[in-house]
């Protein structure tokens, strides 16, 4: 057990290490060093900007425009915090200065029917409805959010997604723990209302 802790804790501290020098390379201007970098993060900046946007094309657009303010401010990385805790920083400025239009649609879903005559596409039909479950739910989360306002979205998204504490948001937003709290349960109580887990009267106590 104690040989595994070990090992556990080797790995991090090389991939610190590992992260220290690309870091290192990428602001000596190394194009390929800052490409390893974006390559161990852009999906989680992805999820988050999705998650923020509602919209993959806005999604994308929000990636791209952080990864190029990254890039640009690369001098500007001290080391005081880890690589991604000052990307996040630029994730969260580049998320409340965005903006999105009103009216945006969600993508629809498109299911494919398994064509005629191909037992692997029927095989795999079996497994069709959890995946449409799957799908409509996480519309419906998708929709959900939608009903927050940025501010709202946001906080919620960095509390539960990337696990900040109340003061690491407040202190990223610019604003007191107290609102950052406040913020947070009025998200909470909206999404439970629409999503079906509290009634609206209940909603609305408090």
């Amino acid at each position: 057990m104690e040989r595994v802790y070990t090992i556990d804790v080797a790995r991090k501290v090389a991939r610190v290490t590992s992260e220290h020098e690309l870091v290192k390379r990428a602001r000596s201007g190394e194009s390929d060093a800052f490409c390893q970098l974006a390559r161990r993060y852009e999906r989680k900046v992805y999820w988050l900007a999705l998650h923020y946007s509602r919209n993959p094309h806005d999604a994308e657009d929000l990636s791209q425009e952080v990864w190029l303010k990254a890039y640009k401010n690369l001098e500007g990385f001290r080391g005081e915090a880890s690589f991604y805790t000052w990307l996040r920083q630029i994730m969260v400025n580049t998320f409340l200065n965005h903006k999105r239009n009103a009216m945006t649609e969600m993508e629809t879903i498109r299911i494919e029917e398994p064509e005629a005559g191909n037992e692997s596409a029927y095989a795999s039909a079996f497994n069709l409805e959890d995946e449409v479950t799957n799908r409509i739910l996480a519309e419906k989360v998708m929709r959900a959010l939608g009903e927050l306002t940025d501010q709202q979205r946001l906080i919620f998204l960095l509390k539960h997604r990337e696990g900040m504490t109340y003061e690491e948001i407040s202190s990223s937003l610019g604003c007191t723990a107290g609102t950052v709290k406040k913020s947070l349960f009025r998200a909470v109580m909206k999404l439970r209302e629409k999503l079906g887990a509290v009634s609206p009267a209940a909603a609305g106590e408090g």
